[in-house]
């Protein structure tokens, strides 16, 4: 696991190592929509959970569809149709799940107290502004920001459906040649959002089978790895 220290909070990423889970879904995979056996995920989450310090009976997540839409978490509360969750409570964890998108962690860091939010950042999302989504939900500035592991510029060739959007909104050098990189354009989107502190992992899910899942590296058959954060 990756960790983020941030003082107040807990923030891990997690990897494919150290679960239950076999074959292409080996081994610590979160994903209980991914077709792996769902006993096997939901032991993977209490392990993940342990390993970050937290409940897994309070833990709260969405139902992703690569939206905008940043929603106030509630102890174990899944299946809501959205790709972020933020909590100004103590000790409540929240999981956004990833396989390639980007998994992002913003916390409060001024005197309005902690808050915490976690987001599932993919090209759909990034454009759509789900970053300023979290930024707003946790009420915009004095915030910092962790981005960790996705699919990097090295492997990530995009169309001109892609390419064109993402070169208005972030910057030509966003797309060299074919290959989107996820990773600035996500710092360009927390920046915008009034984010200055900003953490970047900048490790490669496509390039790391050893260690990381990737969608578009097994083709579709593969498990999720993501984020858990919690207001310490």
């Amino acid at each position: 696991m990756i960790r983020w220290e941030a003082d107040g909070y807990a923030a891990v990423f997690t990897t494919r190592l150290g679960g239950v889970s076999e074959g292409p879904y080996a081994s610590l995979n979160l994903g209980r929509k991914s077709g792996d056996d769902v006993e096997r995920v939901d032991e993977n989450r209490r392990l993940a959970c342990d390993a970050a310090g937290a409940d897994v009976e309070r833990l709260a997540l969405n139902h992703q569809v690569h939206s905008a839409r940043v929603l106030r978490a509630a102890g174990a509360r899944r299946g809501e149709q959205a790709d972020g969750l933020w909590t100004d409570e103590p000790r409540l964890p929240m999981l956004a799940l990833t396989a390639d998108c980007l998994p992002i962690v913003l916390v409060r860091t001024d005197e309005r107290g902690p808050a915490l939010a976690v987001l599932h950042a993919g090209w759909r999302g990034l454009l759509a502004g789900i970053v300023a989504a979290g930024a707003e939900a946790l009420g915009g500035g004095g915030l910092a920001a962790a981005v960790g592991p996705g699919i990097g510029p090295c492997c990530y060739e995009v169309g001109d459906e892609v390419a064109e959007p993402f070169r208005a909104a972030f910057g030509d050098d966003v797309v060299p040649g074919r290959n989107l990189d996820l990773w600035t354009a996500a710092e360009r989107a927390l920046r915008a959002a009034g984010v200055d502190d900003v953490h970047r992992v900048d490790r490669c899910t496509a390039c790391e089978p050893e260690t990381f899942f990737s969608h578009r590296r097994d083709r579709g058959r593969t498990g999720r790895q993501g984020v858990i954060g919690y207001v310490v």
